[in-house]
């Protein structure tokens, strides 16, 4: 028996699965339609907007697509190139990208709670790390193109979530360690006090802020950071130490001046009278300073020849001037009896 027509054309015609990626080749342009012969029974035609490169619109050029379907109505073959496309360009960021990589992208798209980011496929960058502080126009940024950092791939869905907050982090901190290079111990730097605390004050060197701390403030005892600098204020300071792996930096401001101590064996000596104000009194004794950095003790032993003294404060009280005499000197542990 004869085998019908149909069957023998058919047959003459490749077999495709619906979700296959086969050759084609372009046998046509109209207009904004090219069409596409598969070696199906029928060609099939895709948008003229699916060739990013001008080069695949020659005629006989082969190029891949994916076969989705056979449209009866139409007689045509239903295809896609741009899913075979993002679907190589989603296998060429699973090879190459991870997280933490900095990759090149142009903000194309605002969505729900963000935008979409073509980095060579679509990838979502969330409002919220669209920079370092909050923004409250976004579409400033729409056809922002710069460097963003991928945060997040998930294989499973096949989406990319990206950051721009964090590259300029990542750039803000790499200036740090730059800055940070050009600082040495000894150094002296103006800087502004940025914040003020118990334990010492903050300041902006201009690129990292610094930490002046309260015992570094002055040689002569200080209540509190705010009696020696104000907010805003600009002051000179000198590096203490550099951390270069923490980014952090210690400032000293008495260190701009001598140590009194070093000339403490010059200008007191045993036996010798002098003047100072009390700034601290204990069960055993008072504290006298005797100029900003030196203090002597005065023992409740050397408070009277004749009266039995059960606490300091039955003579003196914080902030009395008092004259005192130099019992001994301990230069080494720096340390006065008086």
């Amino acid at each position: 028996m004869t085998q019908p027509f149909a069957d023998l054309v058919n047959q003459t015609f490749q077999k495709f699965e619906e979700g296959e990626i086969v050759k084609g080749r372009v046998i046509a342009v109209r207009g904004k339609e090219v069409l596409v012969d598969i070696g199906f029974k029928s060609e099939g035609v895709l948008p003229i907007e699916d060739f990013t490169d001008p080069a695949e619109l020659e005629v006989g050029k082969e190029i891949d697509v994916l076969f989705e379907s056979f449209n009866d109505e139409e007689g045509l073959a239903v295809l896609s190139k741009k899913k075979v496309d993002r679907q190589r360009c989603w296998d060429d960021v699973l090879a190459h990208a991870q997280e933490g990589m900095v990759v090149d992208g142009r903000i194309f798209k605002k969505v729900r709670g963000g935008f979409m980011v073509d980095i060579g496929m679509e990838a979502f960058l969330p409002a919220s790390l669209v920079d370092l502080k909050p923004v409250r126009n976004l579409d400033q940024f729409l056809s922002f193109t710069g460097k963003f950092i991928i945060v997040k791939i998930n294989h499973k869905r096949r989406n990319i979530v990206v950051s721009r907050k964090d590259y300029l982090e990542r750039e803000k901190e790499e200036a740090k360690r730059g800055q940070i290079g050009t600082l040495q111990a000894g150094q002296t730097v103006k800087g502004r006090v940025k914040n003020i605390t118990d334990f010492g004050a903050f300041i902006d060197l201009g690129f990292l802020d610094g930490l002046l701390h309260i015992t570094d403030m002055s040689w002569g005892r200080v209540s509190h950071p705010s009696k020696l600098v104000k907010l805003g204020q600009e002051i000179e300071v000198v590096i203490l130490g550099i951390d270069k792996e923490q980014n952090k930096v210690s400032l000293g401001m008495k260190q701009r001046q001598g140590d009194p101590w070093e000339r403490v064996g010059e200008k007191y000596s045993i036996g010798n009278r002098a003047k100072g104000k009390v700034v601290n009194i204990l069960p055993y004794g008072a504290f006298v300073e005797l100029e900003p950095g030196v203090e002597g003790l005065v023992h409740i032993s050397e408070f009277s020849w004749t009266k039995r003294v059960n606490h300091p404060s039955e003579f003196l009280q914080i902030g009395d001037e008092v004259e005192v005499v130099v019992l001994n000197l301990d230069l080494s542990e720096r340390k006065i009896s008086l």
